[in-house]
């Protein structure tokens, strides 16, 4: 059973996704799973600076954990969306299990080098390309999506209930027992994942002759992207934001270490203070967004950071940047869930893997490109300055970019099921095509410049959901026959667009069709490609 449906009654309270069985146990199991992963990730970021002191080789660290997800999260946005999640998210554990196994193996061994820390976080990053936009496109499914902004902060809180509790324990068990302990309590948390994973009998979706091949869907979804601008805004936003804001992640082992003069301990009480900081702003969260909206949440966000970032630099005590990291926490979980949260909600089900992942593909591009800038800063001019560059870049691009609003996300994105079964007399197998689609208006003179801009975000939609080119023409001969055309590469992809126009669609094409004078509504033709050289039914490969 799927949940992507306007809920009218939906429990209003920011747990109230919790109240769904499945949810509440993906969820749980979840936290314990991020508790492990940071474990291993303060493990991992504490062993570099033990094995190196060069910050370009612990910033390296960095950008191998986010460098995969960069490069990978598009295919593994559309895997997402043409195999099944569960499965998919299954096989991901079992590889994260198979990467933090392999580090234990190596502590018990004494045989850890950067080397070898680098690639295995490199290969931990492909499995977190490949589950990241698989997980989050699971949340429509377990709540009504009057829920969704809510399942969306629950599950910004999770990470940051792990954040906070993951480092501190990760610390404590390098400080105790060693690294290969705390590999050793990844391993289990992928163990808790898997068997959650498993428990949820998720709905197998029946396929058709219109399901999606991989390279189909690959195209589909980059044509959504660069159509939609709406997902534009968010990830201008997004890159903007982390690029800056990765520059104290990218430092900050270094700046406990050495500019702090703290231990391991210290270092995990820092991500922990991180955590319970995210907590208390997730908390906040619903309270803040209804005054200052999304767009006032992305620049407190980055104002807090980024005077974070400047206090730091000047090496406070110890206790003082504790303090600063559970405002670091709080600035970032606003941040983070704001625009994930924009991100899933102007998008459809059909590409909401896709598009999820493209999010991903800037956030991560963001900080691994980010945190590698920023660690051959800090190796010029020194760690201080480079955060105190970071904290004021951050500051003022928050600032220049305020001015570029981010969608409402409120338009209706269910299917509308509004365009009527084309009708044909011809050959039309699934392959066939390119497919000329034309639209025939009749509109009066005085009514045209309205009307062709009435049409311009039809326009966008038809690219979003499957067009490749579009146009507009006119006829010499009876200047009010208006011909509105679009091309499709095949019979099949125009089925699927009757099937991917929403509702929010529909009213953008009743604001255009009103324009029209003619009897009825406006007449539809259908155009499949013959080659012509045989005047036979031409593939959409041909």
């Amino acid at each position: 059973m799927t949940h992507d449906t306007p809920s009218v009654a939906a429990p209003q309270g920011s747990f109230a996704p919790l109240r769904h069985t499945v949810f509440l146990v993906l969820w749980a199991a979840t936290v314990l799973g991020n508790v492990g992963s940071f474990i291993r990730d303060v493990a991992s970021a504490w062993m570099v600076t033990e094995l190196s002191t060069n910050p370009a080789a612990v910033a390296l660290v960095q950008t191998a954990a986010f460098l995969p997800v960069f490069l990978l999260a598009i295919p593994a946005g559309v895997l997402s969306d043409i195999l099944d999640r569960r499965r998919l998210l299954v096989f991901v554990q079992v590889l994260l299990a198979g990467v933090s196994g392999t580090l234990l193996a190596l502590s018990l061994a004494d045989a850890l080098t950067v080397e070898y820390l680098v690639a295995l976080t490199f290969v931990g990053g492909v499995g977190a390309a490949l589950m990241g936009p698989a997980w989050q496109a699971i949340v429509p499914e377990l709540v009504p999506r009057a829920e969704l902004k809510n399942a969306v902060a629950l599950n910004s809180l999770g990470i940051n209930i792990a954040r906070a509790v993951g480092p501190a324990g990760g610390g404590l068990l390098l400080a105790s027992f060693g690294a290969a302990a705390a590999y050793g309590a990844d391993v289990l948390s992928y163990v808790v994942v898997i068997v959650a994973l498993l428990w949820w009998r998720r709905p197998v979706a029946a396929r058709d002759e219109l399901s999606e091949d991989f390279f189909g869907a690959f195209r589909a979804g980059l044509r959504y992207a660069r159509a939609s601008r709406e997902l534009h805004v968010v990830l201008l936003r997004a890159a903007v934001f982390f690029a800056f804001a990765s520059s104290v992640w990218a430092l900050l082992p270094l700046v406990a270490r050495s500019m702090l003069g703290g231990t391991a301990g210290f270092y995990g009480l820092l991500l922990g203070a991180v955590g319970l900081g995210a907590i208390l702003g997730a908390v906040l969260l619903p309270r803040l967004r209804e005054r200052l909206g999304a767009d006032g949440l992305v620049l407190a966000a980055a104002l807090i950071a980024a005077a974070v970032m400047a206090i730091l630099s000047l090496a406070p005590p110890r206790w003082a940047a504790v303090v600063l990291m559970l405002l670091l926490g709080m600035g970032w979980i606003i941040a983070l869930t704001t625009l994930n949260g924009v991100a899933q909600a102007v998008l459809p089900n059909w590409v909401r893997g896709r598009g999820l992942a493209i999010y991903l593909t800037v956030f991560n591009g963001a900080m691994a490109g980010g945190s590698l800038a920023w660690g051959l800063v800090a190796k010029a001019i020194g760690v201080p300055f480079t955060l105190l560059a970071g904290g004021a870049g951050l500051a003022l691009a928050a600032l220049l970019f305020h001015r570029v609003r981010l969608p409402a996300g409120e338009s209706d994105l269910q299917p509308s099921n509004h365009w009527p079964e084309p009708l044909f007399n011809v050959e039309a197998s699934a392959d066939r095509g390119p497919v000329m689609i034309q639209v025939e208006y009749r509109i009066c003179a005085e009514d045209l410049p309205a009307f062709l801009h009435a049409l311009q975000p039809v326009s966008r939609q038809r690219r979003r959901d499957g067009a490749y080119a579009w146009g507009i023409t006119q006829d010499t001969g009876d200047p009010e026959r208006i011909v509105e055309w679009f091309l499709v590469e095949s019979w099949a992809e125009h089925l699927r667009q009757h099937r991917r126009v929403s509702r929010a669609d529909a009213d953008l094409q009743q604001a255009a069709h009103r324009y029209h004078a003619g009897p009825g509504k406006p007449v539809v033709h259908h155009f499949l490609a013959l080659d012509p050289r045989t005047a036979k039914p031409r593939s959409a490969g041909g």
